[in-house]
């Protein structure tokens, strides 16, 4: 081996150094970072489009809240008699007139039920939103950890690719010299193609992952790279004494459907008792200009509508709700073991991924040492850079599995991912 073959793999070998070096960081050079994952989760609440519609829900619940607690309207009515006619009542001398005030008045418990429906509504509202909230802080995690996962997998793209080239330069080299044949100028030039490709499809990919994080945050800046690593980030001890399978926000929100859809089956039914109307007023009699005063009651009948369709429909609900809510503690209570066992699994992955991942890194350096020193072939060297790079994407996928089912467990407890 030449030395200047040799010292374009040491030049190589310290550019891929320095790219480690980097990715280790988890820094790129980049003008528009995300912020810090907290930050960024504290900044969406408010802006992103996902929670909008939960927040628009509550703030409809409010006002139905409040509609709910409003009494009937009173009428006022005035009514003319006599005013037209044959004989005495020929003109409106004698028209008598009535001004009248009806007052309805609910009976059968109606308003009660309707203030506690408004109230069991807004409860429900305000659960959904604690659900969408923790749903959409595991989304956000999911987007960061994808967004640094693709950024550290075009690092090694890119250092595939400067190492598939000096590989080429070399082969080309040792062809030329009469010490290698032509197929391994070939082999050479293919892998170049291939690492170029692998590049251009990471490259995409971390564009598409920074698309989400950016659409997902709502944010008017699109994110080129992230100011914190979230897959580095040592895993503390899950708050596993604090599982609750009945307070996870599936469930709570479940649960304040069941009763929402019971307190409206309750109004239904008061519906279908009639209300009275009393009335009373003055009467004034255009003949002799006297006035007397006058009163009234009234009260439907209730043989045609007897609300009995509204009821059935809302006692359907009811049972909707309730089979929404067993299935939602049954799922509650295999998520968290899954959740569980999912943590134990990805530590126990990440813990034999890093210990694969410096093995192969130590062999990647003993290997490159006996290469320079004219003791191991080429083939090696390529074999233990390829061994190298699978063990570090092996090692960024199972940091991310991790992630997930850490952001998974935050979930399921109601918690923002993050906190401890």
């Amino acid at each position: 081996m030449s030395l200047i073959m040799r010292g374009r793999l040491r030049y190589a070998a310290a550019s891929a150094a320095a790219m480690l070096a980097a990715l280790a960081g988890g820094q790129g050079a980049a003008a528009d970072p995300a912020p810090p994952f907290r930050d960024l989760l504290a900044q969406a609440q408010a802006n992103a489009p996902r929670l909008a519609e939960a927040m628009a829900g509550v703030r409809q619940a409010e006002g139905q809240a409040r509609q709910a607690a409003a009494r009937p309207n009173p009428t006022a009515g005035v009514e003319i008699e006599n005013f037209s006619g044959s004989g005495p009542y020929r003109g409106i001398s004698q028209a008598d007139t009535t001004f009248s005030i009806g007052l309805p008045i609910e009976l059968g418990g109606k308003r009660g039920a309707r203030m506690a429906a408004g109230e069991a509504g807004l409860e429900a509202a305000r659960a959904r939103l604690m659900q969408s909230r923790a749903d959409y802080a595991f989304a956000l995690a999911d987007a960061y950890a994808q967004a640094e996962a693709a950024e550290r997998q075009v690092a090694l793209a890119q250092e595939s690719q400067t190492l598939a080239e000096e590989v080429l330069r070399v082969a080309r080299a040792l062809v030329g010299a009469g010490k290698e044949a032509e197929l391994r100028s070939l082999q050479a030039r293919a892998a170049v193609t291939s690492a170029r490709a692998a590049l251009d499809a990471a490259r995409a990919e971390r564009t598409s992952a920074f698309s989400r994080l950016t659409a997902l945050a709502g944010s008017p800046t699109p994110f080129t790279t992230l100011s914190e690593s979230l897959l580095t980030v040592p895993t503390a001890p899950s708050a596993r004494a604090n599982i609750n399978v009945l307070g996870t926000p599936a469930v709570l929100a479940a649960e304040a459907e069941r009763e929402a859809a019971a307190r409206r089956v309750r109004v239904e039914r008061t519906r279908a008792v009639p209300d009275l109307t009393v009335s009373a007023g003055v009467r004034r009699f255009s003949g002799d200009n006297s006035t007397a005063f006058v009163a009234g009651v009234s009260v439907p009948i209730p043989v045609f509508d007897q609300n009995r369709g509204a009821i059935s429909a809302a006692q359907g609900e009811l049972q909707a709700a309730e089979a929404r809510l067993n299935a939602a503690r049954l799922d509650a209570e295999a998520d968290l073991r899954t959740a569980l066992y999912q943590i134990d699994a990805a530590q126990t992955r990440v813990a034999a991924a890093t210990e694969s991942e410096a093995t192969a890194a130590e062999a990647f350096r003993l290997t490159r040492i006996a290469y320079e020193g004219g003791k191991s072939p080429l083939l090696e060297l390529i074999n233990a850079r390829q061994s190298l790079a699978e063990a570090r994407a092996q090692t960024i996928e199972a940091q991310l599995a991790r992630l997930r089912a850490e952001a998974g467990l935050a979930r399921l407890q109601g918690r923002p991912f993050g906190d401890r």
